[in-house]
């Protein structure tokens, strides 16, 4: 452990370390997996009622105050994960292993929902003392430096990220989008622009189509993405119909989704864009089939989005008891959804 180092997301903490190797599977843990699978359901309640009886069961005590933390990060009680992430790292024999990282990223994770940004840095800052090579931290701790003001040490901790993997697109997208929401967009942009002039004729054209597309250089993003469109995957075919939806063309956009989905009908991410691009065509029914399509797809890992984009296509459909309902039952499983909640307080005045 080295909760004694910080004394006290952005992202899922579990991104980095596989799961099933921390629950402790098997006979002497069997009560703390049945509450990560109950979480991996979202029925955080029940997963705390088996996190007690593994505790009455004297089931490893950190493994327990782990999932008891996850739990209740689920329940949006984050001053409570807090300190159950502390528990479980004050439980360490004093030799640090992959379990304490584990933790301290939810940690971390924990602290950033509760708005304590500099606790969350100082937790990334114990991480990277320990590990240096440690990508996802850097680009953590740079979210969290951006958040508390601090653009100079963020930059640097972006810079570090990127110069670890100059060709991971994905994560030089993701500090895009984070330079982006807390309104440093032509930072983000040069990033963008950097890695094409460094590499534009080595990238494949999915990376640069989607890069041109988060430039605002439409024309070059459908080029691109037509031809990367032939490989056949989903995410080519989502960026496609999304520089196609940023410029209007709503119509040419549902038929790359449609095109997609008759060929495979398993994504529920196309399922999703489908029903977002309906919506913005004004067809509520198309939409609302899109999205309870998608819902049906087991392990689909954005049922949070499709639920509540479900509950807006029956308000637009002027269903709104239908709404009503799903809408509580929504904010049961994620109760610190803002956006959610102000959907209530509307539907409360129909």
């Amino acid at each position: 452990m080295f909760l004694t180092k910080v004394k006290k997301g952005i992202a899922a903490a579990g991104c980095l370390i596989a799961m099933a190797t921390l629950t402790g599977c098997g006979s002497n843990n069997e009560k703390v997996s049945e509450g990560m699978k109950l979480i991996g359901e979202l029925d955080y309640q029940g997963a705390l009622a088996q996190f007690e009886e593994a505790e009455e069961l004297s089931e490893n005590s950190r493994l327990i105050a782990r999932g008891r933390g996850i739990a209740y990060m689920g329940i949006a009680d984050y001053e409570q994960a807090v300190s159950c992430f502390q528990d479980a790292l004050l439980g360490s024999n004093g030799l640090v292993e992959a379990i304490d990282f584990d933790i301290n990223f939810y940690l971390a994770a924990a602290y950033i929902k509760n708005g304590q940004y500099q606790e969350a840095k100082e937790v990334y800052d114990a991480i990277l003392a320990l590990r240096p090579e440690e990508e996802d931290a850097y680009y953590l701790r740079g979210s969290v430096l951006l958040e508390l003001g601090d653009y100079e040490n963020a930059k640097l901790d972006f810079d570090k990220t990127i110069s670890m993997d100059a060709g991971n697109y994905d994560r030089l997208i993701d500090i895009y989008q984070t330079l982006e929401n807390l309104g440093y967009i032509e930072a983000g942009q040069t990033y963008l622009q950097n890695a094409l002039d460094a590499g534009e004729n080595q990238m494949k054209a999915y990376d640069r189509g989607r890069i041109y597309y988060y430039l605002g250089e439409y024309q070059k993003a459908y080029i691109a993405l037509e031809e990367a469109r032939q490989d056949g995957t989903a995410e080519s075919s989502l960026y496609l119909g999304m520089a196609y939806e940023a410029t209007g063309d709503y119509n040419y956009a549902s038929s790359v989704y449609n095109s997609y989905l008759a060929q495979d009908s398993g994504n529920a991410a196309v399922y999703n864009q489908l029903g977002l691009c309906e919506m913005k065509k004004g067809d509520y029914q198309k939409a609302l089939d899109a999205f309870q399509a998608g819902k049906q797809i087991e392990g689909n890992g954005i049922m949070q989005s499709l639920l509540f984009n479900e509950i807006v296509a029956y308000e637009y459909l002027g269903e709104y008891k239908t709404a009503a309902v799903l809408l509580d039952s929504y904010l049961t499983a994620y109760p610190d959804d803002e956006k959610a909640e102000r959907e209530r307080q509307f539907l409360a005045t129909r």
